[in-house]
């Protein structure tokens, strides 16, 4: 439970210093460069002849779209990355992000048969990024085209990962879709929450044109539900809806207002639609409250940003924390300290200046989080808050539609409880909050309105 930092000097002789541009340009390129480059051709080549092709493959079974891995890491062996594309993104249209962002180190990679004999899964996030960044680069004639037009509407309400991959699908099975969302651009998660060293070049939204240039999808940016849309008006007018609304909601610290607060994914959202990292203002001594991969990326990204000093501290150990231990490690290597067993207790300011924030020590006691008695104080001129969102509800009253745990509740098809709504992604209870199994879930909806509609169809015709 010990703390990696010790507590700091009186607050008294703290200065603050919260301001933008502290780096040269030459540091700022360096910093937010790609994180993990990609594999050029050769590295590709011996890492797909790695792999045993396995029948029945457990990498396969472990991915929450069912990319068919064996399949397109061999066509990458033979030379055929166009092939090899194909076979992720039929099942994945947004399978070239997914190789950036997916947790692999435990999912397929995790199920690969090589950890058994060698304790080096083959690197199939990496090869997967491969084959889809070749196919991007040039994509040459379409991959997939639009079915015949079934005239029946569907309306998509968030164009994230969940409401993209089931307009593209219902899109390919002929359905004319209007794609809704609340923010200027399409993406969501993808364009507005993850670290900027994760996602260069623009590739978001390179990906994002590819997937409607299928066809058969009418975009409309800045229309959210409760307010421009309604779920009553949208079930009257289109034949079906799918709601993938994604968490809107933060949770906060409940320490009061402080100027230096701030919550975590807005600022990753602001850095990310910056026209340049220097335009984004940064502490000194940044604090991180949360154990999941936002406080990861805030934090690191703090750092790259100029920090000096920067911790994340959360309230549980190491075993608990949301973040994988391959983000944990990076946030490391990048010299951000994780702070164990420690809760948040006040904020310390001066003359209306954060100068730092207090914490309770914690430990499990007959399976409960209880405060130890012991204190723990950090320097704070920025504090950013990572502990969780939640999904606002407000949007749905009365419209029929059950909620669970605070999320909307579906069946295994993602039907909700009112007759022509589907729902998945983030604000799906159930799930892991993983881009890639809000794609699934946009998939898997897309697959069940389908179904739904002709037999509707099939009915009327009878």
């Amino acid at each position: 439970m010990s703390s990696t930092m010790n507590p700091v000097a009186p607050t008294a002789h703290i200065a603050s210093d919260v301001r933008a541009g502290r780096l040269d340009p030459a540091q700022y390129a360096k910093n937010f460069c790609d994180a993990h480059p990609p594999l050029n051709v050769v590295q590709a080549n011996i890492e797909a002849e790695r792999c045993y092709y396995c029948y029945d493959a457990p990498c396969q079974t472990a991915c929450p779209t069912g990319i068919d891995i064996p399949t397109f890491i061999r066509r990458i062996a033979d030379g055929n990355l166009r092939g090899a594309a194909r076979t992720i993104l039929e099942e994945n249209p947004l399978g070239g992000m997914c190789a950036r962002v997916c947790p692999t180190e435990v999912l397929c990679e995790q199920a690969c048969v090589r950890n058994t004999n060698e304790s080096k899964p083959v690197e199939i996030g990496l090869l997967q990024r491969h084959a889809t960044d070749a196919f991007f680069d040039a994509p040459g004639a379409p991959l997939f085209v639009r079915g015949a037009d079934t005239g029946k509407r569907v309306a998509v309400v968030g164009a994230g990962p969940a409401g993209l991959a089931c307009a593209h699908r219902l899109a390919v099975l002929g359905h004319q879709v209007t794609l809704f969302d609340a923010r200027p651009k399409l993406g969501g998660l993808n364009e507005y929450g993850l670290a900027s060293y994760k996602t260069v070049d623009g590739f978001a939204q390179r990906e994002i044109e590819w997937l409607l240039s299928v066809g058969g999808i009418e975009v409309r940016n800045n229309q959210a539900l409760g307010r421009e849309l309604h779920l009553d008006a949208l079930a009257a007018g289109y034949d079906a809806v799918f709601l993938g609304l994604g968490l809107a909601g933060v949770n906060t610290l409940g320490l009061g207002e402080q100027a230096g607060v701030r919550d975590a994914v807005d600022f990753i959202a602001e850095l990310r639609q910056a026209a340049s990292p220097a335009d984004v203002a940064i502490g000194r001594h940044v604090v991180v409250i949360g154990g999941g991969m936002t406080a990861v990326d805030a934090a690191v990204q703090s750092r790259k940003l100029g920090a000096e000093d920067v911790s994340i501290v959360y309230r549980r150990g190491e075993q608990s924390m949301g973040a994988s231990p391959d983000e944990q490690s990076w946030a490391k290597e990048n010299g951000v300290r994780i702070v164990h067993w420690a809760a948040p207790k006040a904020l310390r300011a001066k003359g209306g200046v954060l100068r730092g924030i207090d914490f309770a020590r914690t430990a499990l006691a007959d399976g409960r989080l209880v405060e130890t008695g012991e204190s723990l104080a950090l320097q704070a001129d920025m504090v950013l808050c990572a502990i969780g969102q939640s999904f606002v509800a407000t949007v749905l009253e009365d419209g029929g539609v059950q909620l669970q745990g605070g999320r909307i509740s579906t069946d295994a098809e993602c039907r909700s409880s009112r007759p022509k709504v589907w729902a998945g992604g983030d604000a799906r209870f159930g799930g892991r909050d993983l881009t890639v199994e809000a794609v699934e879930d946009g998939k898997q909806a897309a697959l069940s309105i389908d179904r739904h509609l002709r037999d509707v169809q099939h009915l009327r015709a009878a």
